[in-house]
């Protein structure tokens, strides 16, 4: 019974691990859509979404069997409703992944308004956060749960720090108006998807814990 039970669990995770790689992937592939201009990568990571919805409801229903056949509790029972949780803020990190593939397929049709560099440095710590996140689940690992709240924290300022400078164009120059409104959409994608991926690490630490933490910042 309770290896059964283990095969279960594991097999949950294994699942969840393969969604957040889904939305890695599309992160990588539409921050390089971006800084290229590639209109048929934008698509393809469009296209992924699809494979990201079909995952999630895969495994609600297999963690939903799980409870229905084996009865877990204590700590079995909070990582499955950690999975859970988890799956919406993964499903909505990847929807921010496609709004970035689709404001770069928008991008590609004209000059880019200037070299991206605060955006794509956006997208490479968002990695970061989902490698960590990765990495803190295999190894139960409550560290580096904690380490993807502090790479939140510099997605953060790098978006504060990017919507500063496109304000200061289109100050400058009503022209860079429409541009630099969608590159500010493509900022907040980035900083919305980081808080999505700041809530799994969150209940990472709940389920190796069983504290509920929250952010400094969510606290309020």
């Amino acid at each position: 019974m309770r290896e059964a039970l283990d095969r279960a669990l594991n097999q949950l995770l294994e699942e969840t691990l393969r969604m957040l790689s889904l939305v890695r992937e599309m992160t990588q592939e539409a921050t390089e859509a971006l800084v290229q201009q590639d209109a048929a990568r934008a698509q393809a990571v469009i296209a992924k979404d699809k494979e990201v919805d079909a995952l999630e409801l895969k495994i609600e229903n297999q963690a939903i069997a799980v409870i229905a056949r084996h009865q877990p509790v204590a700590t079995d029972l909070r990582l499955i409703f950690t999975i859970i949780k988890a799956l919406t803020d993964l499903e909505r990190a990847g929807d921010y992944a496609m709004h970035v593939a689709e404001d770069a397929l928008l991008l590609s049709k004209e000059p880019p308004l200037k070299r991206y560099v605060t955006l794509p440095e956006m997208g490479r710590r968002l990695l970061e956060m989902m490698d960590t996140l990765g990495q803190s689940v295999a190894e139960r690992d409550t560290a580096l749960a904690r380490k993807v709240l502090e790479l939140d924290d510099q997605v953060d300022g790098l978006y504060e720090e990017v919507t500063r400078e496109l304000i200061t164009y289109m100050m400058e120059d009503p022209r860079t108006i429409t541009k630099a409104l969608t590159l500010m959409r493509v900022a907040r994608s980035y900083e919305r998807l980081g808080d999505h991926l700041e809530n799994v690490a969150e209940r990472v630490i709940y389920w190796l814990t069983g504290e509920i933490y929250k952010a400094p910042e969510d606290a309020y």
